[in-house]
Order: C-alpha cells, then structure tokens, then sequence
C-alpha cells in the first residue's frame, strides 16, 4: 500500500487518510465527512481548516458523490495491491430518525431496548450527539428520571439514561430551560446518589458528571436555593467513595456552589470539611483532587464555623503542610491563603504549637527561600510575623537576624 500513489485529490486535508465519506464544506473545500465533523463539534472557533474561513457548527455539509464513486472504483481496481475496498457510507442519522426512536421509549417494554440504541448512536458519531440533542434526547431522559424519582423506584433503564446524559453533554441553554420548567431535576440526581441498586458505583458515578454539568450552567437564582439535604449526598457520596472520576465531579459540585454563604454554612453542616481532609489524607490523590479539595477548604475555612471544624480534625495542618511545595503553585497558593485564615482568625496557642510541631514554620521559612510570588511570600512572612513571639525560642525557628527581620 505505501508504493502506491494515491491521487491527492482523494487525501482528507484534516485525517490526511483516503476519504471514504467525501463531504464539501460551504468554502468548497472537500473532506471526509467524521474527520470534519468532528473538527465543527470539538473547536469553539470553527473555521475551514485550509482557507481559515469562519464555519459554523451546523455547517451544511454536501456529500460529494462523484468523488466517493470516483475513490470506491479506484479502491476496486487497486484491491489486489492491498487497497481496501470502501463502501457505501450509511445516511446520516437525522433528528426525525430519533423522534421515531423516542416514541418507542414511550412504551415501557420498548424502554431498555430504546435507551440502548441511542446509546451506541451517541457512541458512533459526534455529529449523531448534536441529532440527539435536537430531537429532544436530553429532556426525555430527564423527565424518565423524574418519573422514577417520584415514584421512589429505580425502573429499568435509569443506569442507562444516566450513561447517555452524560455521554451528550447537554447545552447550557437546554439546562438553564430545564431547570426553569422542573425544579425537581437537582433532586432527582442526589436521589439518585442515595439509592442502592446494581452497578452502583457506575450509575452514581454517572450521576455526579450529569449533576455537575448542570450545576455548573444554573443561574445563580438555582444555585442559591440548593439545600442542606442536597450537600449531605454529595458529601456522603465522598465519605462512601465512587470512581476518581467521580470524586472529581462530585468536588466541582461543592466549589461551584461556594460562593454563597449560605452554600457554605451548609456544607459545613453536612461534614464536608471532615470528609474533604480524610480524603486527602486517605490516598494523596492526582493533582487536580488535591487542587479541589484545597479550594473548598479555603471557602469553608473563610467562616468562624468552618475554621474551627478544619481545627477539629487532628490531621488537618499537617496533610496542609505536607502538600505545600509538593503538589502544584495552586496547591501552595490555596495551603498558604488556609494557613493565614487560621493564623489571623482561630490562631489558638494549640493551632499556634501544632504549626511549630508538625513542620508548618519551616515549610513557610523554606517557601520564603523557593521561587515564589511575591504576594505569596508576602503572606507566609505575615504568619511568621503574627506568631514570632511564640516561635522564636524553638530550635525550628530560624535564628535572630530573621526575626528581627520580620519586625
């Protein structure tokens, strides 16, 4: 295959493969029909990727017929020097197809049979998503998973649902119109999480992205209504465990609602700050967990409750001050600004002396040293200044020229 000379004019531009469903773009210019689609699907900014002209998303895409006939015969003449022989493409899948698709899931012995083959459309074409998503998958789905939750029973199907909802990814204006017409939607996912069922790690796991995808694309009027029962599932869900995957999701959950006090509070209530410090101490997860998991402590730790339940916990300072200089800039950042709550706010003679006797005094003297930000350098300095009288006696303590350099 590699000694024969393919004509160019039957190279895609994107895959640089032989075109076995040639489309032309409106700029005139032909590609196989997967590679552009998912170039349209997966980029912001589309645009012809040789002329650079803007294209957008839901660019019609002409099925160039003669060239498909003109490579399929060639392919054919050149089968016995390796080529593969190509066939007729299969008719894009169009929105219609689904309508008829979701009539059947109308009926409940169609259900299971009707989920799934949506599921291998979604799996099969990026483009099959947006089809999905234009007949109106997303809120069939939701409003099955309604049914189930207000029945209180888990129907046939709902693992699958979950798996497809996740899989489509659903528009923010579609979630944002969702949530307007069924404020009932949050609930049925952390009912979801609270549920024991088969699989259950999947299905919740599933659950938490599908939760998280709309949390993130509420309004903020949606956001603020949340309630304590809602952070006491997602913070069960982190005490229980599911995938690290999952976890991740169920964090993003947790720091998008942080920004209001009262989301806060609430969190606190529901044990977050215990779980999210037994998290990290139980496995030191990736990078991004430890991120998160930082980032909510330091929203918590932004109230007097939230900062005493942090002191609460014995190994609280300690896995903050083992992170610190080992994870990421991001993880100093946020330990360091977590430190200073606690110094300037709950600095205790017991928090005070547990810094000095788990290593935070020399992590902030070795973090003064390292290349860092000014402003974060500046706060490690102001710790070391607000507790230097405490400090200054202790062989950890650096020697009297730093101290005097500190005042």
């Amino acid at each position: 295959m590699d000694e024969i000379e393919v004509p160019q004019y039957f190279i895609c531009p994107i895959s640089l493969q032989i075109m076995k469903d040639p489309v032309t773009a409106l700029t005139g210019i032909t590609y196989d029909r997967e590679s552009i689609e998912q170039w349209l699907f997966n980029n912001e900014n589309t645009s012809c990727p040789v002329t650079k002209q803007l294209l957008p998303k839901d660019s019609d895409l002409t099925p160039n017929h003669t060239l498909r006939r003109l490579i399929q015969a060639w392919c054919t003449q050149n089968a016995s020097l390796g080529v593969e022989r190509i066939l007729t493409p299969k008719p894009p899948l169009d929105k219609f197809q689904v309508i008829k698709l979701l009539k059947d899931f109308g009926n409940p012995q169609l259900q299971l049979k009707t989920i799934r083959q949506l599921e291998l459309l979604a799996a099969e074409k990026e483009r099959n998503k947006k089809c999905l998503i234009e007949a109106g998958v997303p809120k069939a789905m939701f409003m099955f998973i309604l049914s189930c939750f207000r029945k209180g029973q888990i129907d046939e199907g709902l693992e699958e649902a979950l798996s497809l909802l996740h899989f489509v990814m659903v528009p923010e204006e579609e979630v944002k119109l969702l949530l307007a017409k069924n404020d009932q939607i949050l609930d049925s996912l952390t009912w979801v999480l609270d549920c024991e069922m088969e699989n259950s790690i999947a299905v919740k796991s599933h659950a938490v992205f599908v939760l998280k995808s709309f949390v993130q694309k509420a309004k903020s009027d949606v956001l603020q209504r949340l309630k304590l029962e809602f952070f006491e599932k997602i913070v069960k869900i982190l005490r229980n465990g599911i995938t690290q995957q999952g976890i991740n999701a169920a964090l993003q959950v947790l720091l998008t609602a942080c920004p209001w006090g009262r989301n806060r509070h609430f969190m606190v209530e529901a044990g977050a700050v215990f779980e999210l410090i037994e998290l990290e101490l139980d496995a030191p997860a990736e990078k991004r967990t430890t991120e998160f998991i930082l980032e909510i402590l330091f929203h918590l730790c932004s109230c007097a409750e939230g900062r005493a339940r942090f002191l609460n916990h014995r190994g609280s300072i300690a896995v903050l001050t083992e992170r610190i200089l080992k994870v990421s800039p991001a993880v100093d950042d946020t330990a360091i600004f977590i430190l200073s709550a606690i110094s300037k706010f709950s600095g205790t003679q017991m928090a005070v002396q547990e810094m000095l006797k788990i290593g935070t005094v020399t992590k902030l003297c070795m973090l003064l040293q390292a290349d860092n930000a000014t402003y974060l350098k500046d706060k490690a300095r102001e710790i070391l200044k607000a507790h230097s009288d405490a400090w200054k006696d202790s062989p950890c303590f650096p020697g009297s020229s730093f101290y005097a350099s500190l005042h």
